[in-house]
């Protein structure tokens, strides 16, 4: 009893897919990524689409097929057109500095404190008090963003710190005299 993915996962011409036993390869203009799959999760490609296959209606294979189509689309994604997670640093003197392919930041500590760039990451800073972290898989760009926001999580009484762009902090009244 196959079943086969609602969605199928459309893939560029420019993208090249290469499916081989327990690993999917995806190559394109920015690069290239790799993911295993689970040994019951089957990927088929035809007619420049991928179909994710599951062999039972299991809740446990339910979840595995739609936890494989999501990587491998962000995959496609990722090699075509990439990520990007925009942080914001918000308080008086805070701000951020690109020190070759490194980030500096000076976020109220008595020393800077210096971040560096992973391998298929890229970081822009466009404003001082504005950081973009780039890259081709979506799982990196998250956890470097994540790292940098760590140095420095905003608070709940000023605001300070650093957030995601568009990230709403809850404000907590001071003590009252």
């Amino acid at each position: 009893m196959s079943r086969i993915g609602r969605q199928p996962i459309s893939v560029p011409t420019s993208v090249t897919v290469s499916i081989e036993p327990g690993v999917v390869r995806v190559n394109g203009p920015r690069g290239e990524l790799h993911e295993r799959l689970v040994r019951d999760i089957t990927v088929e490609q035809s007619d420049g689409e991928l179909v994710v296959k599951r062999p039972t209606d299991r809740g446990e294979h339910r979840a595995l097929h739609g936890l494989t189509r999501s990587l491998i689309f962000n995959m496609v994604h990722g090699v075509t057109q990439g990520f990007e997670k925009r942080l914001a640093i918000q308080g008086v003197g805070y701000r951020a500095a690109l020190r070759g392919d490194d980030i500096q930041l000076t976020v109220g500590y008595s020393h800077a404190v210096d971040i560096k760039a992973p391998d298929g990451i890229e970081f822009e800073v466009p404003t001082p008090t504005s950081i973009v972290v780039k890259g081709i898989s979506k799982q990196a760009v998250g956890e470097i963003a994540a790292r940098i926001r760590k140095v420095r999580p905003p608070e709940p009484y000023k605001g300070k710190g650093i957030r995601y762009e568009g990230e709403l902090v809850q404000r907590k009244v001071g003590k009252r005299a």
